[in-house]
């Protein structure tokens, strides 16, 4: 179990998850590859009725009740590569001291299109959200919802990539998968990482 502090260091009312889709801020990066899991974080906070508001630290939160559980939901706006930035204030707001619950929501490149899978800690494949996270914590032992946006086609770049709107034909598939990233995180309030694991990592998915 990755600990960050003692408990006594901690301010605000504990969460039993604190869920971050990372992406950048501004109309001309919504909908693009790189934000999709914003989109998670949207779509849970209109599931269950709750409105995303900006809060000092440079991110847009807010908290949600999944049947008996709180939940914190964030998006930082801090751009992608100074995400920890937001992210450890709102770890010690929410006092999450196991950061298995702590949920980072991200963009895979090495993952195909449309397909979702959870992780804890371990390598960070070069994504600058997750680096400065770390950096922050000091520590990449959260856990994390990927979600696959597939290679970028021919010689065009990654970044350039991440950063574009997928194409019409691509959008329904990653709909469908940031619907189920919405179920999974569901999932692990109700059930823990590991079944949650087994339900959406496996092979034939």
């Amino acid at each position: 179990m990755a600990a960050l502090k003692r408990r006594s260091d901690r301010t605000g009312t504990p969460s039993d998850l604190l869920v971050v889709g990372l992406g950048n801020p501004g109309d001309e990066y919504a909908g693009t590859r790189h934000n999709l899991g914003v989109e998670v974080v949207e779509l849970l906070c209109d599931r269950h009725g709750g409105r995303l508001r900006a809060e000092k630290g440079s991110v847009l939160t807010d908290t949600i009740r999944i049947g008996d559980h709180r939940v914190g939901l964030a998006f930082p706006l801090t751009y992608m590569n100074e995400s920890g930035r937001a992210v450890k204030p709102l770890v010690r707001r929410h006092s999450i001291d196991d950061l298995t619950k702590l949920v980072i929501i991200h963009d895979e490149l090495d993952l195909p299109v449309g397909r979702l899978k959870l992780k804890l800690g371990g390598g960070l494949a070069g994504n600058n959200g997750l680096k400065s996270i770390k950096q922050h914590l000091g520590t990449a032992d959260f856990t994390r919802i990927r979600l696959g946006i597939g290679k970028p086609p021919g010689r065009q770049s990654g970044a350039d990539y991440v950063l574009r709107r997928p194409a019409k034909a691509e959008r329904p598939e990653l709909d469908v998968m940031v619907a189920e990233a919405a179920d999974a995180v569901e999932m692990l309030v109700a059930q823990g990482l590991e079944p949650t694991m087994n339900r959406y990592n496996t092979a034939d998915r």
